[in-house]
């Protein structure tokens, strides 16, 4: 039977050491409010999808938080690139799955439903690319391990995505691209998507109070 798996790598949530970019205009206590809700909101996401679930965390593996071994197979980052972290990964999800399927924790618009859709998109396309509009990706699978598409590449800079099609189409295979959507890495990216956040992940009423609360239309 085939085998289907998401992985998701996430940051501790540590305060000074995630959405550094976001905490220069906010400070650091709301960009850590803020990546607690996106962790939130990527959590709700994969536990709505009927595959198997590799949680990786970047320093430690936590016992006692939200992420459920009921619902997430927990894994540790490998110390190295994100090229060669995320590869790692892959190669170990595809000891047991055919068809991987990578995420993180920054993206705001992201569903269920663009999700499962690079899921089925791999019955047809070797590769599955979610682009970001800062030129990097929020997604990204694959039915067979291909470690090329993760060689040479310059992490966090505009031509991360263009590289990687660059890479794919040097192989001689194909891809399906699903919608662009916007990374949270900047303040005015959270106050134009912010609002797709589910309502749970800032109510005021709970650990998020202080976070940013973005405008609640489109306009």
């Amino acid at each position: 039977m085939e085998k289907s798996a998401l992985i998701v790598f996430i940051k501790n949530p540590e305060i000074g050491k995630v959405k550094t970019r976001l905490a220069k205009t906010v400070g650091d206590e709301k960009a850590l409010a803020v990546y607690k809700a996106l962790m939130e909101h990527t959590r709700k996401i994969a536990e709505a999808l009927p595959v198997n679930r590799r949680l990786f965390y970047s320093q430690f593996i936590n016992e006692t938080d939200n992420w459920s071994r009921e619902h997430f197979q927990k894994d540790l980052q490998i110390e190295a690139d994100l090229g060669m972290k995320m590869a790692t990964a892959f190669h170990t999800v595809f000891k047991d799955n055919e068809k991987v399927v990578i995420i993180g924790s920054d993206c705001a618009s992201l569903t269920p439903e663009i999700v499962q859709t690079a899921f089925d998109k791999l019955e047809e396309f070797p590769f599955v690319i979610g682009p970001a509009m800062d030129g990097g990706y929020y997604l990204l699978g694959m039915n067979q391990f291909t470690p090329e598409v993760f060689k040479d590449i310059e992490w966090s800079t505009e031509t991360v995505c263009s590289t990687t099609i660059e890479r794919i189409n040097s192989l001689d295979k194909t891809y399906f691209l699903l919608p662009e959507l916007s990374d949270i890495d900047y303040e005015e990216d959270w106050v134009k998507y912010g609002w797709d956040l589910p309502n749970y992940a800032l109510n005021p009423s709970n650990k998020y109070k202080n976070a940013v609360i973005p405008p609640q239309t489109k306009a």
